[in-house]
């Protein structure tokens, strides 16, 4: 069952007690980040390295990177206070690799973490 589909139940059934709802989690996200492992590496690399290394000079990192951190995806949700939640996706053969779907199944790994952050703060507010 789809989180839409889910939401249309929840509202058919007249559940209007207080509750997160996919639009708050929606407009909770105030940014959010895609990068490959292999790019998170060499960021690294360049964020440590000297104001006279070239981007070509990162890129000839020792050792070379593994290809296989070209598949794995990193997503990174910024919320509205600045809390951040990550989400990944891997993907085992390099053949099946589409960046834009790594792109969602990450997204959608990190939002399904933001639901209990907010869950728990919802919580908190209706028991004082």
């Amino acid at each position: 069952m789809t989180g839409q589909a889910i939401e249309q139940e929840i509202q058919d059934k007249g559940l209007t007690a207080p509750r997160i709802t996919p639009a708050d989690i929606q407009a909770n996200i105030v940014s959010e980040h895609y990068f490959t492992a292999s790019l998170g590496v060499l960021g690294h690399y360049a964020y440590h390295a000297d104001s006279e290394t070239r981007v070509s000079d990162v890129m000839d990192v020792s050792p070379p990177l593994h290809e296989s951190l070209d598949l794995l995806t990193f997503c990174v949700l910024v919320l509205r206070n600045g809390f951040t939640v990550t989400g990944e996706s891997a993907c085992a053969s390099p053949e099946n690799f589409d960046a834009e779907i790594g792109r969602k199944i990450a997204r959608d790994n990190a939002v399904q973490k933001v639901w209990p952050l907010m869950g728990y703060e919802l919580r908190s507010k209706l028991a004082g």
